[in-house]
């Protein structure tokens, strides 16, 4: 797809034509695991795939890609459900792609809860259904909930926010939670984030069980690529990429060792190739294009013929609650 293709878009693709080009040639059957608005998936199509099987655990942006995805005809295979179960999807697939970033579609839309920006319903699940964020923030006790925007947001006042949000229940809108937040915390000087950036992370998280799902994901594109298969990852902060880069490190034969000067821990039989030896982030003319891709980056790793297997989470460095433990 042409950048002028992909900027008339709700939610451009990142990295788009550094993935088409680590992954070609492009043939076969494909699995998009993280649909959205198509981007990705019309890309694979355009660069030559036969086939994508386009998952997404968020129903709405199937009905918004009906008008366009018919004049593929039976070319895209849509799927409501998540990444983390894509063996049930499809076997001995040609290649698999992950976006990891939040949709701007969900967060453009104040319905959904997920921005600080726009007030609406605390909400912020992306498939729909289940718990909600006001839901974990109301009956959560206050040290798991410290524990939460801690852990996945990174949150240093992760007590006093976690303390001022019990005192203040029930917490119903984002707005709500974004007052409450700003309120523990130093008013940000120009050119930083919002003081709510954090704990809306953490919540969203949370919520959807993002660092779990992709846990489950990589080990189900091992599972479900071919021999030979191609899986691309993009990532937009340290905790995903890293989880991503240790799974593909383990996976290739050589893990990450905690002391460097240790031997090295080998894989008898590698499951993939690395294809991008290190990440791959945009170039200047992305980011001008796209500000949304400044912190991007993508892997690719190729299927080897090893048997599938499954890792520790704490391997991968996933940031583990007490309960996951």
């Amino acid at each position: 797809m042409s950048p002028a293709a992909a900027a008339a878009d709700p939610h451009i693709p990142v990295l788009l034509t550094p993935l088409l080009a680590a992954v070609a040639p492009v043939s076969g059957i494909w699995l998009d695991g993280t649909f959205g608005a198509g981007g990705y998936t019309r890309g694979l199509l355009a660069a030559g795939a036969d086939k994508v099987i386009a998952v997404d655990r968020d129903p709405s942006v199937f009905a918004m890609a009906r008008d366009w995805a018919a004049g593929y005809s039976d070319r895209i295979d849509m799927v409501e459900g998540t990444f983390s179960q894509m063996d049930d999807y499809g076997t001995d697939l040609d290649g698999i792609v992950l976006d990891l970033g939040v949709s701007s579609m969900q967060i453009d839309q104040p319905e959904r809860g997920f921005s600080f920006m726009r007030d609406g319903p605390l909400d912020m699940r992306m498939s729909q259904s289940g718990p909600s964020a006001a839901d974990l923030v109301n009956d959560t006790d206050e040290a798991d909930l410290a524990d939460i925007i801690y852990l996945y947001g990174e949150e240093r006042a992760s007590r006093r926010i976690a303390k001022a949000i019990v005192a203040a229940r029930p917490v119903t809108t984002t707005m709500q939670l974004a007052g409450i937040v700003a309120g523990c915390l130093p008013r940000p000087k120009p050119g930083q984030s919002n003081p709510a950036t954090r704990t809306f992370q953490a919540l969203r998280i949370a919520v959807n069980d993002e660092y779990g799902q992709l846990a489950e994901g990589l080990m189900a594109a091992e599972r479900a690529l071919r021999p030979g298969g191609m899986f691309a990852v993009v990532t937009f902060h340290s905790v995903e990429d890293r989880m991503v880069k240790r799974f593909f490190q383990a996976r290739s034969g050589q893990t990450a060792n905690a002391n460097r000067f240790a031997p090295e821990t080998v894989r008898t039989v590698p499951a993939f190739e690395p294809v991008t030896k290190k990440a791959i982030g945009p170039d200047e003319a992305e980011v001008n294009a796209n500000p949304r891709a400044r912190s991007a980056k993508l892997r690719v790793a190729r299927r080897t013929d090893a048997p599938a297997e499954r890792i520790d989470r704490a391997a991968l460095g996933m940031p583990l609650r007490k309960g996951d433990r």
